[in-house]
């Protein structure tokens, strides 16, 4: 199996101008359903496998506290460089964004903002020491190469839009019946364990 990394709103302008992908997992439920509606993907196959979730990120090596002043700590002068996925299309950067906005700091930050082409590009500002903080997935923070490097904050969850997370078969896909029984492997208890081991709720769930 081979694997493609990109912003959901990248991927699904790929899918749409006939990359060779079978399947897709998306961030936001939007994407696949777009997708779905222009007949790129089967819609019998939706499904929603991961409630993602958005943590502040710093650095280990970084003075200021997370957890004690949660996104005020942005507002410290030392904090030069925010990073945080493109809003444009990439749903945890909307979320950033929301979260920023609903916190009423959006106005007092939004020149410090830089934007990585998708979440892990935004982890990897920080972790790169090309930005003092980040607003990235808690699954980023708590990756093997990554949770001892820096310290977080969970955002709460009202503070941002639900990141529904989506995986669909693809239409042209070639190798269908591969895609089903990763789709199907994604649903059994070995998958969503491994996907709250690194931050992910269950659907059913709302942290």
């Amino acid at each position: 199996m081979k694997l493609a990394f990109g912003s959901s709103g990248n991927l699904t302008t790929q899918i749409e101008n006939a990359a060779p992908f079978d399947v897709f997992l998306s961030a936001d439920m939007d994407y696949p359903k777009k997708l779905i509606a222009d007949g790129f993907a089967d819609g019998n196959s939706l499904f929603t496998y991961a409630v993602g979730r958005l943590v502040l990120w710093m650095p280990a090596s970084s003075i200021l506290d997370p957890q004690q002043k949660g996104l005020k700590v942005l507002l410290d002068p030392s904090v030069k460089k925010i990073a945080i996925a493109n809003p444009e299309h990439a749903p945890y950067g909307r979320a950033a964004v929301a979260a920023l906005k609903h916190s009423g700091l959006y106005d007092q930050v939004s020149d410090k903002l830089v934007l990585g082409e998708n979440v892990s590009q935004a982890a990897q500002f920080v972790e790169s020491g090309n930005a003092q903080a980040g607003l990235v997935a808690l699954a980023h923070a708590l990756a093997p190469g990554m949770k001892d490097k820096g310290k977080s904050w969970e955002v709460p969850s009202d503070a941002y839009p639900q990141l529904t997370q989506g995986a669909v078969m693809l239409t042209h896909s070639h190798g269908s019946k591969a895609a089903a029984e990763f789709l199907n492997y994604l649903k059994s208890p070995a998958a969503t364990d491994v996907l709250q081991r690194y931050g992910f709720s269950l659907p059913e769930q709302k942290h």
